[in-house]
């Protein structure tokens, strides 16, 4: 599972704005497609979600997993899988990069195991799809700008 994807956008929005969409896990079924429902588990003293259960429709894929996320400054999460029906592994990560004050490049880089067998290929292109889907709704949330 050494192998990864990634990709990266620049998101007109300052990093805290982007942050913010991407730890509101509440309303990850208003812009994601394929979380259907998410729900925080546990939290960090600084009120960050550490454990977060994610319900899933990817068309193909179906599942209803948990997350565990680990949380680097202000700029970076990352996750990983710790019970899942479909997935053997998880791990992913967004990390921001300001590029000026209202500007962040954003870099989503996700490796995925599932416990069916599958080609490696056919593993990275479900990973880039997932990526450019996920890349591109936050983008268009966080530059939308915020919801009540």
């Amino acid at each position: 599972m050494a192998e990864h994807t990634s990709s990266s956008i620049t998101i007109e929005a300052a990093p805290a704005d982007v942050m913010g969409v991407i730890s509101d896990f509440d309303r990850y079924p208003e812009w994601t497609g394929e979380v259907k429902e998410a729900e925080v588990l546990s939290t960090d003293d600084q009120g960050r979600a550490e454990k977060v259960r994610l319900v899933l429709d990817a068309g193909a894929i179906k599942d209803d997993h948990t997350l565990a996320y680990t949380w680097t400054g202000d700029h970076e999460v990352s996750w990983t899988l710790v019970k899942s029906q479909m997935l053997r592994a998880i791990d992913g990560s967004y990390v921001l990069a300001p590029l000026g004050a209202d500007r962040t490049q954003v870099t989503y880089r996700l490796t995925v195991d599932v416990k069916i067998p599958m080609l490696g290929m056919i593993k990275r292109k479900a990973e880039k799809v997932i990526i450019d889907r996920a890349l591109a709704g936050l983008k268009k949330r966080v530059e939308s700008g915020p919801k009540a």
